[in-house]
């Protein structure tokens, strides 16, 4: 919960940890509470798992890593992408299991958007040099996004102002301090700075401008 540091974390090579309910699994990455507050974390539901419905008293964001979860409003595959705002609820679950990226608690104050994006179903729209973005959400200085980087590309060195965040979706992505295999998760602090460049062709799932700014 140290947003002043980087964190690396290959969530590939964690053990699961059981959840409050029988067969949801997870990974934390970042907790400010056992079972409240500020989270994210990897979540995997075994088949046939359910969770209780609950409320979302400051936001939920979700991208389906792979299966197909569920809950009253339908069934969402690989790739799709949630917002789900202070004060809605649900009783999501699994019937062939699933394993997603989930971020609890961390929306800013206004942030009222219920977003929806079946990615695998969308545009990519042009990016920097050859890459390729899929915007998913911008409220105020944040901004979430999917990038398509092609094998061979290299970013311009860059500051990160308001901070980070990466999950690694597909490929490697890299810079001067390593690499990052698909499964990584990467959070680099306000006014951290790092060279990308990539190999083979990558995806990463983005988010910008969401943590607290350094004095």
């Amino acid at each position: 919960m140290d947003l002043a540091k980087q964190i690396v974390i290959d969530t590939t090579a964690m053990e699961w940890q059981p959840s409050p309910a029988l067969g949801v699994l997870r990974k934390p990455l970042a907790r400010e509470e056992r079972e409240s507050g500020h989270a994210t974390s990897i979540v995997e539901y075994a088949a046939g798992a359910r969770f209780k419905r609950h409320e979302h008293p400051k936001g939920e964001e979700i991208l389906v890593l792979s299966g197909v979860f569920s809950d009253e409003s339908g069934d969402y595959g690989p790739g799709h992408y949630f917002r789900n705002p202070a004060g809605s609820g649900h009783a999501p679950f699994s019937e062939g299991g699933c394993t997603l990226l989930v971020k609890l608690c961390q929306f800013q104050n206004g942030d009222t958007e219920r977003v929806s994006i079946g990615t695998q179903q969308s545009q990519w729209l042009p990016g920097q040099g050859g890459m390729q973005v899929m915007p998913l959400h911008s409220f105020g200085t944040e901004h979430t996004a999917l990038v398509k980087w092609p094998a061979g590309e290299r970013f311009k060195p860059h500051y990160h102002v308001g901070g980070e965040e990466i999950y690694v979706i597909s490929g490697v992505f890299q810079d001067e301090f390593g690499s990052y295999a698909a499964g990584t998760w990467l959070r680099s602090p306000h006014m951290s700075q790092h060279f990308p460049f990539v190999e083979e062709e990558t995806i990463i799932w983005v988010k910008t401008g969401h943590l607290a700014l350094a004095d």
